[in-house]
């Protein structure tokens, strides 16, 4: 059976996914493309066929030939670029505006039932514009819904969570290691700190280096890594020195700590533009809530250039490992890719290694490089299909046209 066409995988109801992942464990599975970005810098220009069996990549075929086996399901993607399924490294789905129009908050009288919903709209957004894999630090609702799109109830992309997030608040750094044992057994796939103040309240360190090696430390022992909010220069020292995985965001990181971010071997997800230009569009929706006041909304405007220039600046360094995040919170879902875009045309990273950022580098940092992040044998079957070649026209992200995860389509 061969399906044809550009569209034919993002109008899917949600009823029909189980039904299509029994399916996608039972038959084998052809794509058919003649241009694949493997997600390692390398195109393969040619006609190809890529072979799917219980959810995983077995083999890729050189030639047109059609599957021997009668049964086999074929997509034929000719025409369109088929890359790995993107991955973004900090987004929210659990962050959305309620009713009233208002970024939802616990005060809101909100019901759960219609938090559970949004955040599963959220994930469907996501999914469907092409991100397969989200990881998402911050929000204890996200295990629910990572348990759930891993049973196959609910479509979206695969989950990593830290359930809630420690601060300086949380306690001394005896305390602090305790936490992270918690959040541990609770599941959490990763721990995530705030060792900086808001960029709305300006960035300063907030953890001390104590409460920091305890809570690295901790998560180090237990296997977990851990990913910390820091903007100043001093809060992402901190950080390094204490042997946290991987930094957030860094609007004021100075070439020095750049540099000591490279030596270290630590991971750097900084922001180029999509989380500013969403808090601005939707000021109304934020504004009044918490520190999202006049102070706040200037301060976002202000780091829009600096958030530019610090991204150049990190790509210029040599050995540094930049990966790719959005830290899409409300509005932001389903437009993922734009951060990509602004990262090539406001950032100077060429389109290649924005990809890769968000594939196979984005897989290493996630430490899941085995399984996913690349178009290649024996990883799981993320796969997508975008109109036009990303590697010369990064906008081509922005069209996607199929999505697969783990072989379900």
């Amino acid at each position: 059976m061969t399906r044809r066409g550009p569209g034919i995988a993002i109008g899917l109801l949600a009823a029909a996914l189980c039904a299509s992942a029994a399916l996608a464990q039972e038959t084998a599975i052809f794509l058919r493309a003649d241009r694949v970005l493997d997600g390692r810098g390398a195109v393969l220009a040619k006609p190809l066929a890529i072979v799917i069996e219980a959810g995983k990549i077995t083999r890729i075929e050189e030639g047109t030939a059609r599957p021997a086996n009668a049964g086999a399901i074929s997509y034929d993607l000719t025409g369109l670029t088929v890359l790995p399924g993107l991955i973004d490294g900090h987004a929210h789905l659990a962050w959305h505006f309620n009713a009233a129009g208002k970024l939802h908050t616990e005060s809101d009288g909100e019901t759960p039932a219609r938090g559970a919903l949004a955040a599963a709209g959220n994930a469907w957004s996501t999914l469907a514009t092409g991100f397969t894999t989200v990881q998402s630090p911050g929000s204890p609702e996200d295990k629910d819904l990572r348990d759930a799109i891993a049973s196959g109830q609910n479509p979206g992309p695969r989950i990593l969570t830290s359930l809630e997030p420690l601060t300086e608040k949380s306690g001394d750094p005896d305390k602090l290691a305790t936490l992270v044992r918690e959040r541990a057994a609770a599941g959490a796939d990763l721990i995530k700190l705030f060792a900086s103040k808001s960029i709305r309240d300006g960035g300063a360190q907030t953890m001390n280096s104590a409460q920091l090696e305890a809570a690295c430390g901790e998560a180090r022992r237990l296997g977990l890594r851990t990913l910390v909010h820091a903007h100043s220069p001093e809060s992402i020292r901190a950080a390094v020195e204490a042997g946290c995985t991987q930094i957030e965001h860094g609007i004021f990181a100075t070439p020095e700590v750049l540099k000591f971010m490279a030596e270290r071997g630590t991971w750097f997800d900084p922001q180029c533009c999509l989380v500013f230009r969403n808090y601005l569009d939707n000021k109304p929706k934020f504004f009044g809530i918490g520190n999202y006041n006049s102070e706040g909304f200037a301060a976002m405007e202000r780091a829009l250039p600096l958030a530019a220039e610090t991204f150049r600046r990190a790509i210029a360094t040599p050995g540094l490992k930049v990966v790719f995040g959005t830290d899409a919170v409300a509005g932001a879902h389903g437009r993922n890719a734009q951060e990509l875009l602004c990262r090539v045309r406001e950032g100077g990273q060429k389109p290649m290694d924005a990809i890769v950022s968000a594939t196979s580098l984005a897989a290493q940092a996630l430490k899941l490089g085995e399984r996913i992040g690349a178009v290649a044998p024996g990883l799981d079957a993320d796969l997508i299909a975008v109109d036009g070649d990303p590697s010369r026209d990064i906008t081509a992200l922005t069209r996607v046209r199929f999505v697969m995860k783990g072989g379900v389509v």
